[in-house]
């Protein structure tokens, strides 16, 4: 077994590991030949090679470009890690230079995160890293961290009491819930008290996991009286800014959104917990990368 071993790894060179890290982030072959400097066919012959070693397809066709397969997620984060191991070896942080770097980094994230720090972050990727870029995709709780673990998504913005074992967390800021009304508004004007919040015509996002807010917890409408339930938070703002709908949100948000939706934004002791919004990759992974975005959203938050 141990001579099978070292036959295989004498196999697996480092270009092959350059190139499966592409395909994994690209998902086509073009693209992964840009970013590799290499041809179409070198990169499709590399795939062949790495079919044969791992004895598995790894990256299916599709429509949309190419699909990677259950062994091609598993494999992901572990030869991330071989490259980042391999980097550090040669003596630096694993090459990451956001200058010259054409990265796109994979965030899922909760809307309310990404309405927040998306356009800051966008700028610092405008002036400090130009060739890269980011995807985002909402995700929450368990499906992000399911797609985290799979190598999908290289980090996750949002809300979480626990974390399982192999991944960790890093507190980017604590918030809390306010109300919103519209500037104007004929019965709010900068305080709202509970019988009036209670009367106006309410909208909610959820039921969610991102906002603690679900079927149960959302008031009675004997209680609150309650016009819409959204999924967004930029939703909500909006429709709050163009009638005399109030809503409950997160107090950053609204601060940000304030200006330019014409919102009054309140201070209640009734209007939620407060809680922590957290950056979470996968425990052990080094990643310069990785390391260069995290600074970026904590500029941006």
């Amino acid at each position: 077994m141990r001579d099978i071993d070292h036959s295989h790894i004498r196999l697996l060179d480092g270009s092959l590991l350059l190139v499966f890290r592409e395909l994994s982030r690209a998902r086509r072959t073009t693209e992964a030949a840009r970013r590799l400097g290499l041809t179409q066919s070198t990169v499709s012959h590399a795939l062949a090679r790495l079919r044969d070693l791992f004895d598995d397809p790894l990256f299916v066709r599709r429509p949309h470009g190419l699909e990677p397969t259950r062994r091609a997620l598993e494999l992901a984060p572990r030869i991330d890690a071989l490259i980042d191991l391999a980097g550090a070896v040669m003596g630096h942080d694993g090459g990451f230079d956001p200058a010259r770097s054409d990265r796109r980094f994979r965030l899922a994230a909760a809307e309310f995160v990404m309405a927040l720090i998306g356009a800051k972050l966008a700028q610092a990727f405008a002036q400090q890293a130009p060739q890269a870029s980011f995807s985002v995709e909402f995700l929450l709780g368990r499906a992000s961290l399911d797609s985290l673990r799979r190598g999908e998504t290289d980090l996750v913005l949002g809300q979480f009491l626990t974390l399982p074992p192999g991944f960790e967390a890093e507190t980017l800021y604590e918030d809390g819930y306010c109300v919103v009304a519209r500037k104007r508004h004929p019965r709010v004007n900068g305080t709202v008290d509970a019988a009036t919040y209670a009367s106006l015509p309410n909208i909610f996002v959820g039921p969610s996991g991102e906002t603690g807010i679900t079927d149960a917890t959302l008031p009675s409408r004997r209680v609150v009286s309650t016009v819409a339930l959204v999924p967004r938070w930029l939703t909500a703002l909006t429709m709050v800014a163009g009638s005399d709908a109030i809503a409950t949100c997160p107090r950053r948000l609204a601060e940000r959104q304030a200006k330019s939706l014409g919102l009054q934004v309140i201070d209640t002791r009734f209007a939620g917990p407060r809680f922590m919004v957290s950056a979470v990759r996968r425990a052990g992974h080094a990643d310069a990368g990785l390391d260069w975005l995290l600074s970026a959203i904590r500029a941006a938050v």
